[in-house]
């Protein structure tokens, strides 16, 4: 098993998108807590898990995110109770702080296959007329649709768009322009062809 957890939404799915691109790992859960941040669960062979490792650490520094990451070759089974959390709903940001993938025959407005041809962008903020503002500057900037939208504690906020890799890039940098003054700017990435664990976690629009 590995355990990831970093500050903020928006760059977890980058890292994920990473890890999964880099070996055959599967994502079990992603846990919301308030720091405000996301534990992900992988689970795989132990090579491709140390493969994914190595690359979720390198991929943290590069965003400048701290992160701790950790692996544990064969797990207890005794322990399966503490790490795999059952189906919550927290009443405070109205949405499950338990994430389970979706299996890959399930598809959300037809957006999972064999390989997206498609790009995502997250724009994360803490504020919500933050990243309102961002979004309505994306959409106005390039033709981008508005996937969904996920909360952490604290404020934070993450707003997810698809279109073409140009017009997702465009669309984020204008909308991260927007955010000084109305709020704090967390994170805005693209990934280009998002992995099916990215798309498997996206929440409802």
């Amino acid at each position: 098993m590995a355990f990831l957890e970093l500050g903020g939404w928006s760059p977890a799915m980058v890292v994920l998108d990473a890890m999964e691109k880099t070996a055959g790992v599967r994502i079990l859960q992603a846990e919301l807590n308030d720091q405000p941040g996301v534990c992900l669960k992988l689970t795989g062979a132990l090579a491709a898990l140390e493969a994914a490792v190595e690359t979720a650490r390198r991929v943290s520094k590069e965003m400048q995110v701290a992160a701790v990451v950790e692996l544990i070759p064969g797990p207890a089974e005794a322990a399966r109770p503490a790490y795999e959390a059952a189906p919550d709903l927290s009443p405070l940001i109205e949405q499950p702080t338990v994430q389970l993938p979706r299996p890959s025959g399930q598809t959300r407005e037809g957006i999972m296959n064999e390989q997206a041809t498609f790009a995502v962008g997250l724009i994360e903020t803490q504020g919500f007329t933050a990243v309102f503002e961002a979004i309505d500057t994306a959409v106005k900037t390039a033709k981008v649709e508005v996937l969904a939208r996920e909360k952490l504690g604290g404020g934070y906020i993450t707003v997810v768009i698809k279109g073409d890799v140009a017009a997702v890039r465009a669309a984020v940098d204008a909308g991260k322009a927007r955010v000084e003054g109305l709020g704090r700017l967390i994170a805005a990435h693209v990934i280009p062809s998002p992995s099916q664990a990215v798309l498997s976690l996206l929440p409802p629009g």
